[in-house]
C-alpha cells in the first residue's frame, strides 16, 4: 500500500515506518511538493496518485463536515493520532504510539474490504520505564 503522512506530523516518522513497513511506500507530503495543499485538496490529489492511507494528527479535520465528505470521497483508510502534550516528550509519545500501531493497523487495512477510519490511541505519559540504583538496592543478577 502506498502511505502518505500528512503536513502536522513530523517528517521523522517516515523513516521508521519505512523500515517496519516493508513492502509498503511511506511519504511526506513535504517531499512530494505538496506542503501547504488545503487538505480536501490534498485528499483528492492523494486518491488520484495512487495513495491508500493517509496518516494525520488534524485535531479538527473530523468536526468540520466537508472535510468528512472530502475523506469520505477519497475512500483513503484515515488513520489519525493525537499529541496530547507539548513539546519534545508530547512528540515522543504520540509517534511511538503510531510507530508501534501501524505494523497491526497495516494487516488489518490489507484485509479491509472498504475505507476504515484509524484512531490510534496514545501512549501514556506515565514513567515507561524502571530505574534501579545498585548502590542501594541491587538486583540479583548485579554482581557484589
Amino acid at each position: 500500500m502506498r502511505i502518505l503522512i500528512d503536513e502536522d506530523t513530523a517528517i521523522q516518522l517516515v523513516a521508521p515506518l519505512q523500515h517496519l513497513l516493508r513492502g509498503h511506500h511511506v511519504q511526506h507530503v513535504s517531499t512530494i511538493g505538496w506542503k501547504g495543499k488545503k487538505d480536501r485538496l490534498m485528499l483528492r490529489d492523494a486518491k488520484q496518485a495512487g495513495y491508500d492511507v493517509i496518516i494525520t494528527r488534524d485535531r479538527n479535520q473530523l468536526n468540520d463536515p466537508a472535510e468528512c465528505v472530502a475523506i469520505r470521497k477519497s475512500g483513503l483508510h484515515h488513520v489519525r493520532y493525537a499529541q496530547r502534550q507539548e513539546g519534545m516528550h508530547g512528540l515522543a509519545l504520540a509517534l511511538g504510539a503510531v510507530i508501534a500501531a501501524m505494523p497491526k493497523v497495516m494487516d488489518e487495512l490489507a484485509q479491509a474490504d472498504g475505507q476504515r477510519l484509524v484512531r490510534i490511541v496514545g501512549l501514556e505519559p506515565s514513567r515507561r520505564y524502571e530505574l534501579t540504583d545498585p548502590s542501594k538496592k541491587a538486583p540479583t543478577y548485579w554482581p557484589r
